[in-house]
């Protein structure tokens, strides 16, 4: 039987476009991430943050993607095939910003954000439960990698207090049930509605709560600048992801999502003077190694190789 040689594989342009976008937008998505440090530093509650963030983000929306929306799709934006979900969906993205916020008050950015990319781990842990996938021992070997890697980073003689690992679980089971309500949202309306709704249910909660926990003092010209780059930085970051999706698939981009860790890592060092000792660099490695290796072995099973030899398919 003759041999034949495989063809060296090579990222398509398209792809590598769709990278780009990618790590464009979390480098931009930890400009957010270190203006809410910075705020929560300076005194101000994490919903006022939030509410800046989010509200700033729906008037970006409603000037520029709803009439875009309208255009190509002759539909209002706000019209969804599962408006429960959507809801639901936006109140728990609201309530992973608030979390997430809080932890990042206690607890260094490389670190926060390490602990947050646990999130991915728990939905492989639970998604034969909760969305009825089939598990392999690949997952589970990947979990128990990752969380090894997350106990390195959390030990109790690292800088985390304990309070701080509360919140940083509590911060990564929520993203991991984001991760899955995303899919089912998904499945049910373009990405663009999701998107919008997402922005709309956190103005309308955080503006609720808002006045329950506004800053009693008059925020400096730097201050006011920082706040309002919350809501500049989260629509360009996601938007920047959300065109990554439309150049690459996202088996293809999961590996990349740990780039954020490094721009975490850089910000950090640069803004708070925070940079994580040898060991947690060991601990997020670890983290990084499980996700993207369990992200690898998931693109080569969904998208298997075909035979060398044509006779091998008989």
């Amino acid at each position: 039987m003759s041999s034949a040689v495989l063809p060296h594989p090579r990222i398509a342009p398209s792809h590598k476009l769709g990278i780009l976008f990618l790590i464009a937008g979390l480098w931009t998505l930890s400009l957010l991430d270190t203006a809410g440090k910075l705020l929560a530093l300076a005194g101000y509650h994490v919903v006022m943050i939030a509410w800046m963030r989010y509200t700033i983000n729906l008037l970006f929306m409603a000037v520029t993607l709803a009439p875009l929306y309208q255009r190509r799709h002759g539909r209002s934006i706000l019209r969804s095939n599962r408006l429960g979900l959507q809801l639901g969906r936006g109140a728990l993205l609201l309530a992973s910003t608030l979390i997430f916020f809080s932890v990042l008050k206690i607890v260094p950015l490389a670190e926060g954000t390490a602990m947050n990319f646990c999130a991915p781990l728990i939905v492989l842990a639970i998604s034969p439960w909760l969305l009825g996938e089939r598990s392999y021992l690949s997952r589970w070997i990947a979990v128990l990698v990752g969380f090894t890697g997350m106990l390195i980073v959390i030990r109790p003689s690292g800088d985390i207090p304990p309070h701080g690992v509360a919140l940083g679980l509590v911060s990564a089971l929520t993203m991991a049930f984001m991760s899955i309500l995303n899919r089912k949202a998904s499945q049910a309306d373009n990405p663009m509605v999701t998107l919008f709704y997402g922005a709309l249910v956190g103005s309308v909660l955080s503006t609720l709560m808002v006045p329950f926990f506004w800053s009693a003092h008059t925020p400096t010209a730097i201050e006011l600048a920082i706040l309002v780059s919350t809501g500049i930085t989260s629509t360009i970051g996601h938007f920047l992801q959300n065109t990554a999706y439309r150049h690459a698939e996202a088996s293809v981009l999961t590996p990349f999502f740990y780039a954020q860790i490094i721009s975490a890592s850089g910000m950090g060092w640069l803004v708070f003077g925070q940079f994580p000792d040898s060991i947690t660099v060991l601990g997020i490695a670890i983290i990084c190694a499980s996700g993207i290796g369990i992200a690898y072995i998931e693109h080569k099973r969904a998208h298997p190789l075909p035979p060398a030899d044509p006779m091998e398919a008989v």
